[in-house]
């Protein structure tokens, strides 16, 4: 029995890893390379070429629908961050109880899609004008289960003895969240930041809904490409998304190790 057992550790489940890792990254290494590729069509390799690139720089439709996702990332990414952090130190300053807070977890937990045709229902039925802001609504109200459980874990962690000696000292209570409480909750507000502003750049569903006729987003316009046949340029595009996201990922952990040695110290 101990022999199987073994057997098992040294072969079995290091093949198992490796088969599940492939199945993973081997399309996305599949894409990468083809975004380079000389050809017409993404079956067949051609040689190594920067034209979808290229195009992909010189395309108007292509640099709006990114100036559109930009521009909706950005504010929601504002949006999502003054709001949770107000809604988090009003309930602790207000007496509130943490039920509200809670509920922002279902954003998390429900389908999105859901969420989407939810909010999409709301603007409808107010006879609410899609565009700019509908998307930015619907995009900070996903962004909102993210800030605030993030934020609210690394406020419950912060010493009270700090805002009271603040308040003692005879600073206001907008002078004490200025100067103590943003600087110690600054890691976790960069950290949620980051995954918002990823969420809403690659976010379909709620742009899908949400954008209207007059506003496209990159993703909204790259599922309009692929309804024809898979463009190589859709490669390069995912290949960019892939490297900023892979980025910020990146940028997102090291902020929460930061995070963490700080709230140890």
């Amino acid at each position: 029995m101990v022999e199987n057992r073994r057997y098992v550790g040294q072969f079995i489940l290091p093949i198992v890893v490796a088969v599940a890792y492939l199945f993973l990254y081997l399309p996305i290494t599949v894409l990468v390379l083809f975004s380079f590729n000389k050809a017409n069509f993404s079956v067949n390799w051609g040689g190594f070429s920067l034209r979808w690139y290229e195009k992909l720089i010189s395309s108007p439709e292509i640099l709006n629908a990114l100036q559109a996702s930009l521009v909706v990332a950005i504010s929601t990414t504002f949006l999502s961050l003054l709001i949770g952090t107000c809604f988090i130190v009003a309930s602790r300053w207000g007496g509130r109880s943490s039920f509200f807070s809670n509920l922002f977890y279902i954003n998390i937990l429900l389908p999105e899609i859901v969420l989407a045709i939810g909010i999409l229902s709301i603007f409808t039925f107010f006879q609410i004008p899609l565009g700019y802001g509908s998307l930015i609504a619907g995009h900070t109200l996903l962004g909102l289960g993210f800030v605030i459980p993030i934020v609210r874990a690394r406020f419950v962690e912060l010493d009270p003895v700090l805002t009271e000696a603040s308040l003692d000292m005879g600073a206001t209570y907008w002078q004490t969240f200025l100067k103590v409480m943003i600087p110690l909750l600054m890691p976790s507000l960069v950290a949620s930041g980051l995954l918002v502003f990823t969420l809403s750049m690659d976010d379909f569903l709620i742009s899908f809904f949400c954008s209207g006729p007059t506003v496209q987003t990159l993703s909204v316009y790259v599922y309009s490409m692929i309804r024809t046949g898979v463009d190589p340029m859709i490669n390069a595009i995912s290949t960019c998304f892939l490297v900023v996201s892979s980025l910020l990922v990146l940028l997102l952990c090291s902020l929460k190790v930061v995070d963490q040695v700080l709230g140890h110290d």
